[in-house]
């Protein structure tokens, strides 16, 4: 053996354990028989609580919810008795890039962003990858469902939504290319002065020729009979028929506006807006074309100077006041910060609203809105028996601690990088004396 074989296998057996270490949990095996959980305090999900509850499930789906007093049959069951514990239905978290990107400043690990401003026929669904260690730090907050879409350009492609556990991406999907991503140009960008060394806010030089090319772009599609074979414009028929939502990303006034009027121009029926940092100057245009919001921007700093510095915490609570549809989601912030979706709403229910409204904005409204409340997103018979038990209340990093989850009716494993960490770490250090 030569010298550069030895290092090379010495190379591989010092990796060894830092590679074992960072494979993800197995997928959970099927749900094998009915389970009864009781004694729980329930949140729907739809604004209701029930107090010392009992929830059953086989075969992946709930069969009974309800009390003691309703009479629930839980023989031939295996009963869980939490103890006054809380159960959730899983956090849905919309416009996120998980599985499609690991560090973003390694381009290996990156498959989020295509080069070039048109990408409609880019799909998620066939590049999200079930190995991401990303995906099990999500499910110990609660989070068992992601709409993951792709990024950059005008027209970045078409999301779906997953179930956070699975072999591949045809396990985990729960609803293929949910919708397609329109990043509607700005009217402004900001720049470094050279001189200065200051960020300066100036007009965007390229936004008519940007939104031209948007014009084309729907024209075209519009009219297409199919021939000749053109990938982006058969990407966009489902926008025209109803079978797909656009997803309109914009966060200033004006651009909100040109965005949707740009869209029904071209009949689209179906929209939802991503980001809407402004949404609270416009709340009587959203509701005259019926849009509902997907709020992103909950621990930010306000979009303008002149605004309260708590603008954002309580903007969710002003807009389902004025009567908008508004769902919570993390897509606008890193994607280390998306699992803390459960505590924007926390936040959310800090100023201003219900705490199971709050609860209802990351479970029930964005199921609605992604279009599979029929499958998740509130505690009912026969929907999918995917949810999660709380130590306390989940929309409190003080109190929540995620004791057990189901997806499916599977118990999932709720292990992952970080868990290991803490524990190696704590084992190291709790031997040692206090002083």
């Amino acid at each position: 053996m030569n010298k550069l074989t030895r290092r090379i296998l010495l190379g591989l057996l010092l990796l060894a354990p830092a590679l074992v270490q960072a494979i993800v949990p197995v997928p959970a095996a099927d749900q094998s028989e009915p389970i009864a959980i009781v004694g729980a305090v329930i949140h729907l999900g739809d604004g209701s609580v029930i107090n010392d509850g009992i929830i059953t499930f086989d075969e992946g789906l709930i069969t009974a919810v309800g009390t003691l007093a309703d009479g629930i049959d839980t023989s031939g069951h295996l009963l869980i008795d939490i103890e006054g514990r809380h159960v959730y239905p899983g956090f849905v978290l919309p416009n996120s890039t998980l599985g499609l990107v690991e560090v973003n400043s390694v381009r290996a690990t990156n498959d989020v962003v295509e080069e070039g401003d048109i990408n409609a026929s880019v799909r998620s669904a066939i590049a999200y990858n079930t190995d991401s260690e990303i995906i099990p730090s999500n499910r110990f907050n609660g989070i068992l469902t992601a709409q993951v879409a792709p990024q950059g350009g005008l027209i970045s492609g078409s999301s779906t939504v997953f179930k956070l556990d699975g072999w591949n991406w045809e396990d985990a999907m729960l609803s293929e290319d949910v919708g397609l991503h329109l990043h509607w140009p700005s009217y402004t960008q900001r720049r470094r002065n050279p001189s200065t060394g200051q960020f300066e806010t100036s007009e965007n030089e390229n936004y008519q020729a940007q939104t031209e090319m948007l014009h084309a772009l729907f024209r075209d599609a519009r009219s297409y009979t199919g021939q000749p074979l053109n990938l982006n414009l058969l990407s966009m028929q489902p926008l025209f028929n109803g079978i797909a939502k656009l997803f309109i990303h914009a966060d200033e006034s004006r651009e909100i506006i040109s965005a949707i009027r740009f869209a029904r121009q071209y009949g689209v029926e179906d929209i939802v807006l991503v980001g809407g940092a402004d949404a609270m100057l416009v709340t009587d245009f959203l509701l005259a074309q019926d849009v509902p919001v997907i709020y992103e921007r909950i621990h930010e700093l306000p979009l303008r100077e002149w605004q309260d510095v708590d603008m954002p915490f309580k903007t969710p609570f002003l807009l389902h006041e004025a009567g908008i549809k508004v769902g919570i989601g993390g897509g606008a912030t890193s994607i280390d910060r998306q699992r803390n979706l459960p505590f924007f709403a926390g936040t959310a229910a800090a100023y201003g609203l219900d705490r199971e409204t709050a609860l209802a904005m990351v479970t029930r409204v964005n199921a609605e809105i992604l279009g599979v409340a029929d499958r998740v997103g509130t505690l009912a018979v026969g929907k999918d028996a995917t949810l999660f038990i709380s130590e306390g209340d989940a929309l409190d990093m003080r109190t929540s601690q995620v004791l057990g989850a189901y997806i499916q009716g599977r118990d999932i494993d709720l292990n992952g990088t970080q868990q290991q960490l803490y524990e190696r770490f704590r084992d190291k250090y709790s031997n040692q004396v206090e002083f």
